[in-house]
């Protein structure tokens, strides 16, 4: 019985520690979308970018948008421990005529954010350039289903 306690002491921790191995792993593909610059080329693109921006944030955030300005995107928050981003968008113009778009997002908690930074990054960045969101909305009781009264 002495001997049975310490293998399954050993067994539990390596479990334990394989799984938090690759927890905080992040896809390859999902990293490679995420940290991809996000540069309009021209005015016109420039404001229907903005427009999709804050347009995601708002349909994303948990927390409200605080500021939208021309150049500043900025949701409440993160606070209280919790998992949910907060979202802080920029747009920078560049000497060539075009504007980079920032993305960044944080959440309070020691447990880690809801959803992953990196695939709302990703998922941000899809929706800017095309305009086509495949991410679940952060709110899902805003959802309303298709044919059902408003």
């Amino acid at each position: 019985m002495k001997r049975i306690l310490p293998t399954f002491t050993l067994t539990a921790l390596c479990l334990l520690a394989a799984g938090c191995a690759t927890r905080g792993q992040v896809n390859p593909d999902v990293m490679q979308i995420a940290t991809a610059p996000l540069t309009c080329s021209n005015s016109g693109e420039c404001a229907t970018w903005w427009q999709r921006a804050e347009q995601w944030v708002r349909a994303h955030s948990t927390y409200e948008v605080e500021t939208a300005t021309d150049t500043l995107i900025q949701t409440s928050g993160p606070g209280g421990g919790k998992r949910a981003l907060a979202y802080q968008i920029t747009k920078t113009p560049n000497s060539d005529g075009t504007s980079t778009i920032g993305f960044a997002a944080h959440c309070d908690s020691s447990l880690g954010c809801k959803p992953d930074p990196w695939a709302a990054g990703a998922a941000f960045k899809q929706f800017v350039r095309t305009g086509v969101d495949n991410s679940p909305p952060s709110h899902p009781e805003d959802v309303v289903a298709p044919g059902s009264p408003h």
